[in-house]
């Protein structure tokens, strides 16, 4: 499973897409800017950043692959884990490069280090709009030195004429300087124009939409206590495990996979702490011996 093209496709419609256990890729606005070192207007995007400290699973992820590819919540989030636990392994190694959204590597502190890839503008108001580029003004410098009045008089009449029209040449050149001001101030005009009309007026088409994604997350029918049946180095044995229990009665289903990327399979889960351990304890007497409570806190 490619993660970075679920990832990818979620940045176009929200602002924050958290990895859990490695960090959350969060985008801000930025407005159109002027590039001076290639006279370049740049059209509105998302710049996009990298946050470590953000690891708590929000759903988002596991969610949208869940629903593209037709597989149960648990499954997702088993496989986003896995694809983790690959990409720390890789980082041990050297740097890693994620399609579309950037390199990331260890420094010196063994911190995650993020560099954004600039090909990308996850900013959909700005489709189709490309950088207008303009031609740079050239300003022309002209310096007199000036006559000093004691010594006008000493000077033949040809030079005072010469001196006359340097002076009336300075005057041309800087009434030619101010009609090239007002002219780029023109043409910087007429180039904002046009790149705020492209804004205003383009519209797009998305050919593939993103499936609707419905996040709800209640306190009141949380589970946090959960009877642990074991923990699977394989998805699949952990489905077979599953389906095991569900012919002998129990609502077993998968919980998450731990630090260790090993899948935990639960018999039940339960709301009160209670009800979870007479469940355990009768399972201990009448099932399996090894069987134990995890709690999960719910925020």
């Amino acid at each position: 499973m490619n993660l970075a093209n679920y990832i990818n496709d979620l940045l176009y419609r929200y602002d924050c897409v958290i990895i859990p256990d490695f960090g959350g890729f969060v985008t801000n606005k930025i407005g159109a800017t002027f590039n001076t070192s290639n006279q370049t207007f740049n059209a509105p995007a998302k710049q996009l950043t990298f946050n470590n400290h953000l690891k708590h699973n929000d759903g988002l992820l596991a969610n949208y692959i869940s629903s593209a590819e037709q597989i149960s919540f648990e499954k997702a989030a088993a496989a986003i884990s896995l694809s983790v636990i690959n990409w720390q392994n890789k980082l041990q190694r050297g740097s890693i490069e994620l399609n579309n959204l950037g390199t990331f590597s260890l420094n010196e502190e063994q911190k995650i280090v993020f560099t954004p890839t600039t090909e990308v503008n996850y900013l959909t108001s700005s489709f189709g709009l490309s950088s207008v580029a303009t031609s740079a003004v050239k300003r022309h410098n002209t310096t007199v030195k000036p006559l000093h009045e004691n010594n006008q008089k000493a000077l033949p009449s040809f030079i005072k004429y010469a001196a006359t029209a340097a002076i009336l040449l300075t005057l041309g050149i800087a009434g030619y300087n101010g009609y090239q001001q007002n002219k780029q101030k023109e043409t910087f005009a007429k180039q904002e124009k046009i790149l705020e009309k492209k804004l205003q007026s383009a519209t797009f088409v998305i050919q593939n939409p993103l499936p609707t994604l419905q996040l709800n997350v209640s306190k009141k029918n949380a589970k946090p206590f959960h009877v642990v049946a074991g923990a699977f180095q394989y998805p699949e044995n952990a489905a077979k495990k599953i389906q095991q229990l569900k012919k002998q009665g129990f609502n077993a289903k998968i919980i998450g996979v731990n630090k260790w990327g090993l899948t935990q399979v639960c018999f039940d889960s339960f709301a009160e702490k209670n009800d979870a351990i007479n469940s355990l304890n009768k399972i201990k007497r009448t099932v399996s011996e090894d069987a134990w409570l995890l709690v999960k806190n719910i925020k």
